[in-house]
C-alpha cells in the first residue's frame, strides 16, 4: 500500500470509531460476527509480512543513502580484479619465456649442445623463431 491508501484507511477508521457508540446493536452484533469470520481467515504469513515491509522501510533507507559508492564499488571491485589477473597472466607468460631464452643460452655458452645441434637446420630455424618472439 501507498501512503495515500495508508491515510484513506486510516481516515476511514477515525470516521468508524467515532460513529461506534451510536451504532443499533444489531450491526455491532453483524460487525463482531464478521470480525470474527475475518480473523479466522486471516493467513498466518500477514504479521511477519507487515514487520518485513516496516524493516524494508528502513533498509530502503540505509539502501538510497549508501547505493551511490556501493554500486561504483560493484562495478569497480570487479574490474580491478581483471585487470590485476591479465597483469599477473602476462607477467606469468614473460618470465616462462625470458626462463626458456635463458635456458636456451646458458645451454649454448656452457657448450651443452653438441656441435651438430648449431649445424642443424631445425635449430637455427628455432633460435631465429625465438628472436623473432622477442
Amino acid at each position: 500500500m501507498n501512503t495515500d491508501d495508508l491515510n484513506f484507511a486510516y481516515r476511514v477508521r477515525h470516521a468508524l470509531n467515532e460513529q461506534l457508540d451510536q451504532l443499533p446493536a444489531s450491526a455491532s452484533d453483524r460487525l463482531a460476527k464478521a470480525r470474527k469470520i475475518a480473523v479466522s481467515r486471516k493467513k498466518a504469513e500477514a504479521p511477519l509480512a507487515l514487520a518485513g515491509r516496516a524493516l524494508a522501510g528502513h533498509a530502503g533507507q540505509f539502501v538510497q543513502t549508501h547505493l551511490g559508492w556501493m554500486t561504483r564499488l560493484g562495478v569497480a571491485l570487479p574490474l580491478l580484479v581483471l585487470v590485476a589477473g591479465l597483469s599477473g597472466i602476462y607477467q606469468y607468460e614473460q618470465q616462462q619465456r625470458i626462463n626458456e631464452i635463458a635456458e636456451l643460452d646458458a645451454a649454448a655458452l656452457t657448450d651443452e649442445l653438441p656441435l651438430n645441434a648449431y649445424l642443424d637446420e631445425g635449430f637455427n630455424a628455432y633460435v631465429t623463431q625465438q628472436e623473432r618472439v622477442q
